[in-house]
């Protein structure tokens, strides 16, 4: 203790002398300017150290920073503190979320625009990004230092339009000009029990939006079946969206930078997508610093990486995979006994014993972008998903035991290549090409019968689109084609008695749009119109589609909004049976026959008022929709009209409200929809009643904190319960069949879910810094019911399944950034 307070209260001496002692023993040269060590003490650095210890004690002691140049020259110089505010450089309005990156620092704007970032160098790169505006990367020394200045950012035209309204619901959640509300993944903060950016269940807080069966593969928008949206990943459509079978989303949330939902409006570049519109896209810029991620949950653990490939390309890699291989969680059992609730890997007849039950999943994620000059930028995507389960079935038979596996695969691969030329400040081309092809395979072994049962769901689709923006004073106007081919493979084969069916079926179809869009910025005014027309060739039909969008403001803190369009698809996905694919995901996807599986089409007009002022927002729109082609296969009947195969229509009419105020590090919102989804179909007995998507009331409650180190959210979710039928009284049982009372007349139990989710932030070192997080999905564990079905058993009476939500279940999550 005494030798410890010596070396305390160890004299100080100038710094110069330390230097100069450290240059003889190392043979090194130090330069820095001649009055920069002034009147600095240090206490003498012990001689037994090595260099670079030597030097790290002195830059404590100090605060300088030793750059080192060559293995004998050292520079010195002092840290530099660079503050600014950053703007939009056409509306002079301040930018939060900006985010301002060096080589060893990091820094984000305020609600105010202003940071302050700690430096090293004059010489060290600086990188400044904003969503919607191109990034800037400039050396310090070009930086006003005296005083913490103004920096412009210019707008990117071809990037995301800029940002309309932030913090829609929390920061990171956007209404943008072009009518679209985005999602920013890098200013994203926290949603309740969500800690990862699930694209998929983060677009489930907007008003409208939901899922009848808390799936991210049964996403409702506006009271339309999942398969009625359009989702696409990097300008690809991907026709599987879930892990865990729909329990959560298969994009890996770290290498998807934005996501933009349209409910209506679209512009006509999209085809597809009656009901909506999912657009998530990679980073558009190239990042010319590495960096790296590595998370781990309950679930499974990730990693991503950004690898710059000199200064003009960058590559950026993304992996996740299911953590059943290494330990089962908690969370994963809750998980897997919901996907596997109600079906054959969970319950098997009488003298059948189901074991060994395995399920995985994984993806991965590519984008390699690259600029070879300021005109053009190619940029090529890959993305892999994987889905497997499986499990063993064994029956005594003559008392000899026997053991078959049944197993359920659903995987996903598509590649894309894009490429943008800037012909000049007004002439942008792109040309997308991609490829996409989606499989779903299951063995099913009825180890009783001896027989094997093999079904495939096969869609391929390859997409040429050409699309042509030309740019005159306030008017921005598009041109141009598109060609799908779409190819769909139902396969059913049996071994004992002998049976195959195989369906194949292509669709050919030519798309040819035209738009114009003004926009009045000093007035408030914008108007976007344009026309689309597609020529399905096995049909030789012609499909006209026109789409309106308008927005006009007034008293500066009200907005109108005035949305239509026209659209149809040729895909939809199909139940034949309750038992297909062992029961875990039934739907399959088949092509329109223009027949007995008509073509889908919609109409749907909007119009609404949006106010905000002073940290208030409040967003009231209501809407009509009509969509014709739909068929009772597609619509999740699992009661009344479970077997039925009709083609009809639904009209869905409603309202939309959304209430969010800011306040302090305080985002709370409330959202609520009201909904009137009715079925019409001609050729059944009862001709009109509920959809099956008729959710009439919907409300979310909820609250966000963040600030610098924390993000805590929780929220309510309350909806009534969606439409069901229910056997007859005192007459349940006709010709050995379930008889039904009036279609959908009764509801299920209302749902009501309470979630709470939160994430701390911290610096591990200057160039780590690492997040942890837990979440709780509803917190009261109730028991929500999501489905009920009937089934006669051997007494000739009727035994009534429910099919329930996620009870209770946990989350945590460790994140680190390198």
């Amino acid at each position: 203790m005494f030798k410890l307070q010596g070396q305390n209260s160890e004299q100080k001496v100038s710094i110069s002398e330390v230097l100069e002692q450290i240059s003889k023993v190392h043979s090194i040269t130090f330069n820095y300017e001649s009055n920069l060590l002034n009147d600095i003490t240090v206490t003498p650095v012990p001689e037994n150290l090595s260099l670079n210890s030597k030097i790290r004690n002195l830059e404590k002691q100090t605060n300088l920073v030793f750059e080192k140049i060559s293995d004998l020259v050292y520079t010195i110089s002092k840290t530099i503190n660079l503050c600014g505010y950053i703007k939009d450089s056409e509306s002079e309005k301040t930018l939060s979320g900006a985010t301002i990156t060096s080589k060893f620092s990091y820094a984000v704007t305020n609600d105010d625009g202003y940071f302050e970032i700690e430096l090293q160098s004059l010489n060290e790169l600086l990188t400044i990004r904003h969503i919607g505006f191109k990034t800037i990367e400039r050396q310090l020394r070009y930086f006003t230092l005296d005083y913490c200045d103004t920096i412009t950012m210019l707008i990117q035209q071809e990037a995301i339009s800029p940002v309309l309204i932030e913090t829609y619901l929390v920061r990171g959640i956007d209404k943008k000009q072009d009518w679209s509300t985005a999602i920013d993944y890098k200013r994203f903060t926290l949603l309740p029990g969500i800690i990862e950016s699930d694209v998929l269940q983060t677009v489930q807080a907007l008003p409208s939006i939901l899922s009848v069966d808390e799936t991210v593969s049964n996403i409702n928008i506006r009271g339309g079946s999942h398969d009625q949206n359009l989702i696409m990943w990097d300008d690809m459509k991907m026709y599987q969206t879930g892990h865990f079978f729909g329990l959560i989303s298969s994009f890996n949330p770290h290498i998807t930078e934005t996501a933009n939902v349209i409910n209506n409006g679209s512009d006509v570049a999209l085809t597809d997508g009656v009901s909506g519109t999912i657009l998530m896209q990679t980073e558009k810029q190239i990042d010319s610093k590495f960096n790296s991620i590595f998370g781990l949950n309950f679930l499974n653990a990730d990693i991503f990486s950004n690898i710059p490939i000199g200064t003009k390309s960058s590559l950026q890699i993304a992996s996740r995979k299911s953590l059943d291989d290494f330990a089962r969680t908690p969370t994963y059992e809750v998980y897997f006994d919901r996907i596997t609730q109600d079906t054959e890997a969970e319950n098997n007849s009488a003298n059948v014993t189901n074991s060994n039950q395995e399920f995985n999943f994984y993806d991965a994620s590519l984008r390699w972008l690259y600029q070879p000059n300021d005109k053009n930028v190619l940029r090529l995507n890959f993305i892999l998903i994987n889905n497997d389960l499986g499990f063993n079935e064994t029956a005594s038979i003559n008392n000899i035991s026997r053991t078959r596996r049944s197993n359920i695969s659903q995987n996903s691969l598509a590649v894309g290549l894009y490429h943008k030329r800037q012909w000049n400040e007004k002439l942008t081309s792109s040309i997308n090409i991609y490829n996409t092809e989606y499989k779903l395979e299951a063995l099913n072994a009825d180890v009783l019968n001896n027989q094997l049962q093999l079904q495939e769901n096969i869609v391929s689709e390859t997409s040429l689109k050409i699309d042509t923006k030309y740019r005159l004073n306030q008017w921005d106007f598009n041109l141009g084609y598109q060609f799908t081919e779409t190819e769909v493979i139902n396969l059913n084969d049996i071994d004992l008695p002998r049976f195959v069916r195989r369906d194949e079926e292509v669709l050919r179809s030519h798309g040819a749009f035209v738009q114009a869009w003004y926009k009045n910025t000093n007035q408030g005014f914008s108007v976007r119109g344009g026309i689309r027309t597609n020529y399905l060739t096995s049909f030789q039909k012609l499909i006209i589609e026109p789409r309106l969008s308008i927005r006009k403001t007034f008293l500066d803190q009200f907005e109108i909004e005035v949305q239509g369009e026209f659209k149809h698809q040729s895909t939809s996905q199909i139940v034949n049976f309750q038992n297909d694919f062992l029961g875990i995901e039934k739907r399959r996807w088949q092509l329109t026959d223009n027949d007995s599986i008509p073509i889908i089409e919609s109409k749907q007009i909007s119009a609404g008022v949006l106010y905000k002022h002073n940290g208030w927002l409040v967003d009231a729109k209501g809407f009509y929709k009509i969509v014709d082609g739909i068929t009772t296969q597609s619509q999740s009947f699992t009661t009344k009209y479970e077997f039925a195969r009709e083609s009809g229509n639904y009209t869905a009419h409603g309202f939309e409200f959304l209430c969010r105020k800011k306040f302090n590090h305080f985002s709370s919102w409330l959202s609520y929809s009201y909904i009137n989804n009715t079925y019409t179909f001609e050729t059944l007995e009862s001709t009109e009643f509920p959809s099956n998507f008729d959710i009439t009331h919907s409300i979310t409650l909820g609250t966000t904190f963040s600030s610098k180190f924390w993000n805590i959210s929780t929220g309510l979710n309350y909806r009534t319960g969606k439409p069901t039928s229910i056997p007859m009284d005192s007459n349940e049982i006709i010709d050995d069949d379930v008889n039904f009372d009036k279609t959908n007349s009764e509801r299920l139990m209302n749902y009501v879910r309470i979630d709470a989710s939160a994430i701390y932030k911290f610096k591990i070192s200057n160039s780590i810094r690492s997040e942890i997080g837990a979440s709780v999905w509803n917190l009261s564990n109730r028991e929500n019911t999501i489905n009920n079905y009937y089934r006669i058993n051997e007494n000739d009476e009727i035994d009534k399944f429910s099919r329930f939500s996620l009870g209770l279940a946990t989350n945590a999550v460790v994140r680190i950034y390198f």
